[in-house]
């Protein structure tokens, strides 16, 4: 039961002293979210936690870790995602101190710990209770925690046998070297392979039995009740907690319907590709179509100096092509669906892929660059430079597309994409004029400026992927291309 409420002027927060010294547990409660954006957002948060590859589910609270240590660098953070569902999760603790920011569910959050030590437990379990300490967070809120290492926490919904979600939280282990891990445990979080389960310890059965004891009272345990807008267990706090219970099981069930969705945008590293008057001299596009073409365009990238120094022309060129699959714009895959639905009854060629590059997408071809990519021809000139040839026919057109990588003399590496299209018909030219604008201006330079820029990226990150397996990426083409 509360007694007392005062209004705070700033963000309510609460600070816990432990009885025995030490850092302090901190919860300060930023902001509201609207009504049953709690639940929403915790559905939406966790079907993305569940896509990540460090995805993991144990000890009732999934997480994700989405940045690991990196000790090389001087830096022993690392960052978490997790999630408490409807049941909450066992009281725990970790060796290191723990800061996270979390959005509560709809129903509202508990969060409760105890500063009893494992002398003071081992002792007497008692003391794990006269150490007990609850704050309570209103719903749809978002907050802050941080406490010390060694803190014996909980979170779980605020009102009991609810349907909400109690949390999701970002955690930020502030060290996780910190406090006092065991051997085996140390070397996982030097190899960067902890997670959130491996670094937990769970309550003794010892103090679990007591807490299941009837004789526990959980209302005699210290409370502090923070809220916004309203006073906590007022008639206007009690009403608009049953509105955002309503509501937010309405939204969490919209947002498991609708699924996760996310993008990722970049403009290739900041490269920009330019239209050439003409292929470059030397380019297998001029042996294409017996020169009877009705358009003909090539666009070109430098890759500076130092960038990619030493590295072939043909393990560049590898990558490359890697890059048009591995990198595509979202605005053309967008196109490709929309030009897709348009042709199909016409019975024409369709692709997920760009048309310059599409064929690589083809499953039988003999003709295979660096063993892996699907061409209809292919050039290797020593370590300078590297060609192929992509292209399909169609009913209403013919297109050829010349990929290259060259070393220039001032060392720079000159990535080219030029295509050929010959039309077939009327149909194939009026296809054309329709597209050529588009193509040009937008289709064929971002294609090459995101294949480059995975190109470069994926290159430049190989040495710290040494033992990768041979089908791993360009990598796996060295030998073969060479």
């Amino acid at each position: 039961m509360l007694t007392t409420t005062k209004a705070i002027r700033t963000f309510p927060s609460v600070r816990i002293r432990p009885r025995a010294g030490g850092l302090p547990i901190e919860v300060s409660l930023i902001a509201q979210l609207g009504h049953g954006g709690g639940d929403q957002l915790i559905e939406d948060a966790s079907a993305r936690q569940r896509g990540h590859e460090a995805f993991i589910d144990e000890l009732d609270e999934p997480s994700a870790r989405l940045g690991g240590v990196d000790l090389d660098n001087g830096d022993a953070t690392s960052l978490y995602s997790f999630t408490v569902g409807v049941n909450g999760h066992p009281f725990h603790r970790h060796a290191g101190h723990r800061v996270f920011t979390a959005i509560s569910g709809s129903a509202g959050t508990q969060l409760r710990f105890s500063t009893a030590s494992s002398e003071e437990i081992a002792s007497d379990p008692r003391r794990f209770v006269a150490a007990l300490h609850h704050v309570e967070i209103p719903p749809d809120c978002l907050f802050t925690v941080r406490f010390g290492g060694g803190t014996w926490h909980q979170f779980l919904p605020l009102r009991a046998r609810s349907a909400h979600p109690a949390m999701f939280a970002l955690s930020c282990h502030t060290n996780e070297l910190g406090g006092d891990l065991a051997p085996a445990l140390r070397q996982q979080v030097i190899d960067n392979r902890a997670d959130i389960p491996a670094l937990t310890e769970v309550l003794p059965q010892a103090v679990l039995d007591l807490l299941r004891d009837g004789s526990f009272d959980a209302l005699r345990v210290p409370t502090h009740a923070l809220s916004l807008d309203a006073a906590p267990a007022s008639p206007l706090a009690r009403l608009c907690a049953r509105t955002r219970g309503v509501l937010g099981r309405a939204r969490g069930a919209w947002s498991r319907w609708r699924g996760p969705s996310g993008f990722l945008a970049d403009n290739g590293g900041g490269r920009l590709a330019e239209a050439l008057a003409a292929p470059p001299a030397g380019s297998m596009l001029y042996e294409q179509l017996d020169g009877k073409h009705t358009q003909e365009d090539t666009f070109a990238l430098a890759i500076a100096a130092d960038e990619l120094a030493g590295m072939p022309a043909a393990t560049v060129l590898a990558a490359v092509l890697e890059g048009f699959l591995e990198n595509r714009p979202l605005g053309v895959s967008q196109l490709m669906a929309f030009r897709n639905v348009l042709v199909r009854p016409l019975g024409l060629r369709t692709s997920p892929l760009g048309c310059p590059a599409s064929s690589l997408l083809a499953t039988e071809s003999r003709n295979r660059f660096a063993g892996r990519h699907p061409v209809l021809a292919q050039r290797v000139e020593g370590d300078m430079r590297a060609q192929v040839i992509l292209g399909a026919d169609d009913k209403h057109l013919v297109f050829r597309t010349c990929v290259g990588v060259e070393r220039v003399a001032d060392g720079r590496l000159l990535c080219t994409m030029g295509t050929r299209v010959r039309t077939r018909n009327l149909f194939g030219r009026l296809y054309m004029a329709a597209i050529d604008r588009m193509h040009r201006g937008y289709i064929a330079p971002t294609m090459l400026r995101l294949a480059v820029d995975h190109a470069v990226t994926r290159l430049r990150e190989a040495p710290r992927r040494e033992g990768a397996p041979a089908n791993a990426g360009p990598l796996a083409c060295v030998a073969s291309v060479r």
